[in-house]
């Protein structure tokens, strides 16, 4: 159950909600213009482990994301609601998203690799070593405009058999660049604990990487980040995906003493407004038709929510 004052907005089965949603919490004023009054946080589905990577596929109107755990990829369809599984075993696959031609790439924990699913379903294998060494487990993907894929490499799934298998880490925890052209994937971001969730600004003029207590925002010269700062901090809790809207507000999971769910903050840190969830949340995208409306992956379950925020990330 969610902790502290809000818990409330979770304590009853929420067959039926009375409008606005107890959920949905403003904390500055101009957090009404991004979210929608007379709507309800939902939970679409539950029954896996530890949910992540969600990414929106709207020439097919699905959703899929990750059982870290169950060694799977679910599919959930917004034509008829249910959740079926698109790939199993998915070598423990976390962070997904698509690149510029559309075709999934995935984070690997248990192949300690980064993919691409081409259009016929068999599997390219982007990246799985840097100097002749296996990566730790990379755990979340972004893709510029330019084609280039960038990802986060924490090594969490080889901490244990849990979400991976154990191994020894053998590299740095780097942030990677991989070049659209040469495929060559190097250290973009070196200095960082345990670099995690990753996304562009709308422009693309700025990198968000989440890190242990923390979310970090870098300027972008070209295609190197430079001027790394905390963007906001969030001690004690801690933040794992993320994405910007179209203005340019980013919002991210949260996890903490007091808060658990999506918290929405304006491009310069401000928070402006916070979605209550039940349990821990983990990642989330923007999807449906508009990409008006919020997936969230959380713990064991799928959540939704339409917003008037338009997502950001493309394709």
């Amino acid at each position: 159950m969610t902790h502290g004052a809000g818990a409330s907005a979770w304590d009853a089965d929420r067959t039926i909600v009375r409008f606005p949603d107890p959920a949905i919490e403003i904390i500055d004023e101009r957090f009404r213009s991004l979210v929608v009054r007379f709507e309800v946080v939902e939970r679409l589905w539950t029954g896996g482990r530890w949910l992540e990577g969600p990414v929106w596929f709207g020439d097919g109107r699905y959703l899929l994301f990750s059982d870290i755990p169950n060694n799977r990829m679910l599919c959930w369809s917004e034509i008829t609601g249910e959740v079926t599984a698109f790939r199993q075993p998915s070598e423990n696959s976390n962070g997904n998203t698509r690149d510029r031609e559309g075709r999934l790439v995935t984070c690997e924990h248990k192949t300690r690799r980064v993919t691409r699913t081409e259009y016929d379903g068999t599997i390219t294998v982007l990246m799985d070593r840097y100097e002749g060494k296996p990566l730790n487990a990379p755990n979340d993907v972004a893709v510029h405009s330019d084609g280039s894929i960038w990802f986060t490499d924490p090594g969490w799934g080889i901490e244990g058999n849990y979400e991976g298998d154990k191994a020894v880490k053998e590299l740095p925890r780097y942030v990677y660049r991989l070049d659209a052209g040469t495929g060559e994937g190097v250290p973009v971001i070196t200095g960082m604990d345990r670099p995690n969730g990753i996304c562009f600004s709308p422009d693309e003029s700025r990198l968000y990487v989440v890190d242990v207590g923390e979310i970090r925002v870098f300027d972008m010269a070209g295609t190197v980040p430079v001027n790394g700062r905390v963007f906001v901090d969030l001690r004690p809790g801690g933040s794992d995906g993320m994405r910007t809207d179209r203005d340019g507000n980013l919002w991210a999971a949260f996890d903490g003493p007091d808060f658990d769910g999506v918290r929405c903050y304006d491009p310069d840190g401000e928070l402006l407004g916070q979605i209550r969830l039940p349990e821990l949340c983990a990642n989330l995208c923007f999807g449906g038709v508009k990409k008006n409306r919020l997936f969230i992956t959380a713990s064991r379950s799928l959540y939704s929510v339409y917003v008037e925020a338009l997502g950001a990330q493309k394709p």
